[in-house]
C-alpha cells in the first residue's frame, strides 16, 4: 500500500523521547534545576508557542488550500513539524511543572558539594577534571556539566575538599580526590 494512503498516528507514543537526549527522571525524584536552566527551558517553550507554532500552522493552512495533500511537500512537512513542536511543548510543560528550582549561589563560599557546585577533582592516575553539577534537562557534557543523577555527581555530592572517594566506572572502581569546590556568586541586589 502506498504511504500516501496510510494514516500516521498522532498518539503520544514518542513523548518519552521528546526531550531529545535527556534521560527520563528517576522514579520518585524531583526535577532539580538552576534558575538559568529553568529560564532557558521556559524561553524555549514560549518561543515554540508564540513564534514557531503559529508560523507552521499558517504554512500548513496555506499548503492545505493548494489541493492534493498526499503529494504536497509543504503540507506533509508542516504536519510533521507540528507534531514535533507539540511533542516538545508537552515535554517542556511536564518538566517545568515538576521543576524544583535550586539556586546554587546559596552555597557560595562553602566547601561541601551540593547541587550547582563546580568541583575540581584528581583521579588516581593524576588526571585533573572539573565538572559542574546541573539538572538533567540543562547539563551539557561538552561544557563540563554533569547531571545530578550521573555516577560522578552521585559520588561527589555531600563530599568536601580533601575527601578521597570511590567512583564506580565500567572499567572498575577508581579513587578520586576533591581538590576544590565553588559556587556562583549571589546576584547583587539591585
Amino acid at each position: 500500500m502506498s504511504k500516501a494512503f496510510t494514516r500516521e498516528s498522532d498518539a503520544d507514543e514518542d513523548d518519552d523521547d521528546a526531550g531529545g537526549s535527556q534521560p527520563p527522571l528517576p522514579a520518585g525524584t524531583r526535577n532539580y534545576m538552576t534558575p538559568k536552566g529553568y529560564a532557558r527551558l521556559r524561553d524555549e517553550l514560549l518561543t515554540l508557542l508564540d513564534d514557531e507554532r503559529p508560523k507552521v500552522v499558517e504554512a500548513v493552512h496555506w499548503a492545505a488550500k493548494n489541493g492534493d495533500r498526499s503529494e504536497n511537500g509543504d503540507y506533509l512537512y508542516g504536519k510533521k513539524r507540528l507534531r514535533e513542536i507539540d511533542r516538545r511543548v508537552r515535554f517542556l510543560t511536564k518538566r517545568l511543572e515538576i521543576a524544583e528550582v535550586t539556586d546554587p549561589s546559596a552555597h557560595y563560599g562553602g566547601e561541601q558539594v551540593f547541587f550547582g557546585a563546580t568541583i575540581t577533582y584528581v583521579e588516581d592516575d593524576g588526571k585533573e577534571r572539573t565538572v559542574t553539577i546541573k539538572g538533567i534537562d540543562e547539563a551539557q557534557s561538552q561544557l563540563g556539566e554533569v547531571s545530578w543523577v550521573s555516577p560522578i555527581a552521585r559520588t561527589l555530592l555531600r563530599s568536601r575538599i580533601g575527601d578521597v572517594l570511590k567512583l564506580e566506572t565500567p572499567a572498575g572502581q577508581r579513587e578520586i580526590e576533591v581538590l576544590s569546590v565553588s559556587y556562583p556568586a549571589p546576584d547583587a541586589p539591585g
